[in-house]
């Protein structure tokens, strides 16, 4: 019995993953308007958008914003079906994600410019975001339970302190004087 050429082996299964890929797709009304007006295949559309994403994120163009975009749309959706749903245990999930990226926020405004010279810095804090958010790995539980915890508490006061005399020098005009209100 002959074995089957490769090329129509590796033909096939591509034929095969672009019919999956299709179906999966479908459900896409946006991808479904794109492909009426431009004629071309939603699937391939979406290859093609998927080829330009990777090149933009491999070269760093955008990957500052897509940190950004990814750190923070994900997880404020999320929060608010936790919210929504009221699962306290997917509702602490996300509060904990939140500290863990404030105090991550915190810490990457003082240390930019050092950032600045990291190679891939953005690649690097767009897998520790994604450890951190996903359900599956419960990166910033680990976090706040194995280190934050501790500094937060140890340093509770201090942090009251700060945020009571910035509520005083809030409270104050530009010349110093108590606003009215």
């Amino acid at each position: 019995m002959p074995q089957p050429r490769t090329m129509d082996t590796v033909q096939a299964q591509l034929s095969s993953s672009l019919a999956q890929l299709k179906g999966k797709l479908g459900q896409s009304p946006t991808l479904q308007k794109l492909e009426e007006k431009t004629h071309v295949p939603k699937e391939y559309i979406f290859i093609g958008g998927a080829f330009i994403f990777t090149l933009a994120f491999l070269s760093g163009v955008g990957t500052g914003t897509l940190c950004n975009v990814i750190g923070f749309i994900f997880p404020a959706i999320k929060s608010v079906r936790a919210i929504e749903s009221h699962a306290s245990n997917e509702v602490t999930q996300w509060l904990v994600y939140w500290v863990v990226y404030s105090f991550f926020s915190v810490i990457e405004i003082f240390a930019e410019t050092l950032l600045y010279w990291i190679p891939f810095y953005y690649r690097f804090k767009l897998g520790f975001l994604l450890w951190a958010m996903l359900p599956q790995t419960r990166g910033a539980k680990y976090l706040y339970d194995n280190f934050l915890k501790d500094i937060l508490k140890t340093s509770e006061s201090k942090i009251d302190a700060v945020l009571k005399d910035a509520k005083v020098t809030a409270g104050r005009g530009e010349n110093g004087n108590k606003k009215d209100g």
